[in-house]
């Protein structure tokens, strides 16, 4: 069987992450959102696996050209929707087939409740349905869907996870799936509803918190580089090589730490915690259910909780993040989320700067003592 993933597109809400990379590379615990999903289709036995790729096309072919397995790579030279994107690998399509979003995390139960099936679509339920393709349902088939309402009927929601023949091919007249797979309802054809086990997708880049705890719950412990006699680990923990881990730290699992990075000493890192490659923390710095991603540093005497941080971010001592919730305008939708800070890549921020519920975007620059709290900063900000 093979198996078609989409990671063409930039995944805007997610934004200001996505400015220097695709949705499908981001890290969560420590590793790139499509590797999982490529994981769980080796796992169930499918190694034919076409990927569609388009914005920042070069960093998901250098990733996919790092396995071990060799994957066939379609370029979708201007994204003009997902039925596009599929359309783009149909010449390399043979029979029935798995399609997969290359950004949303799936376990490998859930293919496998589904691979063997002529038609059938993956669905879960959802505390937030009107953000996705909400599912109507009878008699365990798919009856409709309907794209994002504005006031959801059901709570069952399309995973975006499919098994189909090539003839759906027919069913495609414009750039999305829902409405081709509403072109093939209405032609009779019958569409099973499979229940996942597990799905994670992050709308927006708060939610790469819940994805990170959840997979951070299947961390294998490894313990390498040098840690102090003196520091305390509870839990899972998973500690990479050429970390120095100083005394009287305290890690509670929970966490992954990637290679060659500095922690304290007298730090405490708290559960569902990733730290990605050289990121530093330096003494009587406190850190709890966040994503750092690599090259960041914090200085000492820094409290940081329900934060996302892109690569080589600059935290002075004494930053306190904290979490909150405020309405906020993400790409056109009025929304009220509740966190502590997301960082764009190369943030600089002063001594003394308290954030909460802020979006700060790429290379701003912070001036010590300042409080951003409820906004959103542009890319290029500098705050005197």
């Amino acid at each position: 069987m093979q198996a078609v993933i989409l990671a063409a597109g930039e995944g805007k809400r997610v934004r200001p992450l996505t400015r220097s990379r695709p949705k499908a590379l981001l890290p969560v615990a420590n590793r790139p959102i499509i590797g999982y999903i490529i994981e769980a289709l080796l796992k169930n036995g499918i190694r034919d696996i076409i990927v569609v790729v388009g914005y920042r096309k070069e960093q998901v072919i250098r990733f996919l050209n790092e396995l071990e397995i060799p994957i066939t790579v379609v370029v979708q030279h201007k994204q003009l929707g997902t039925a596009d994107a599929l359309n783009c690998a149909k010449s390399h399509i043979t029979g029935n087939f798995l399609l997969l979003p290359g950004d949303n995390y799936i376990d490998p139960h859930s293919i496998g409740r589904i691979k063997d099936i002529r038609n059938a679509m993956l669905i879960k339920e959802h505390p937030s349905p009107s953000n996705f393709g909400v599912v109507l349902l009878k008699d365990g088939l798919v009856n409709s869907i309907v794209e994002k309402p504005v006031h959801s009927p059901s709570l069952m929601v399309s995973t975006g996870i499919y098994s189909l023949t090539k003839d759906f091919f027919s069913s495609i007249s414009g750039n999305n799936i829902t409405d081709a797979v509403s072109s093939m309802l209405a032609k009779g054809e019958r569409l099973q509803a499979v229940v996942a086990e597990d799905w994670q997708d992050a709308i927006y880049p708060w939610d790469l918190l819940k994805m990170n705890m959840r997979l951070l719950k299947d961390l294998p412990e490894a313990r390498e580089g040098s840690i102090s006699r003196q520091t305390i680990i509870r839990g899972p923990v998973k500690i990479g090589k050429g970390s120095v881990i100083g005394p009287n730290t305290v890690i509670t699992g929970p966490v992954i730490i990637g290679d060659d990075c500095e922690i304290g000493p007298n730090c405490c890192i708290m559960p569902n915690t990733s730290l990605g490659s050289r990121v530093k923390m330096e003494p009587f710095t406190l850190i709890g259910n966040s994503l750092i991603m690599d090259d960041t540093s914090i200085g000492s005497h820094s409290r940081i909780i329900d934060t996302v941080t892109g690569q080589g971010c600059r935290l002075a001592d004494h930053t306190t993040i904290s979490a909150s919730a405020s309405l906020m305008d993400i790409e056109g939708e009025v929304i009220k989320p509740e966190f502590g800070a997301v960082f764009g890549d190369q943030i600089s921020a002063g001594p003394f700067t308290i954030f909460s519920n802020c979006i700060i975007g790429n290379n701003v620059a912070i001036g010590g003592g300042s409080r951003i709290i409820s906004r959103i900063l542009p890319d290029e900000s500098k705050v005197i």
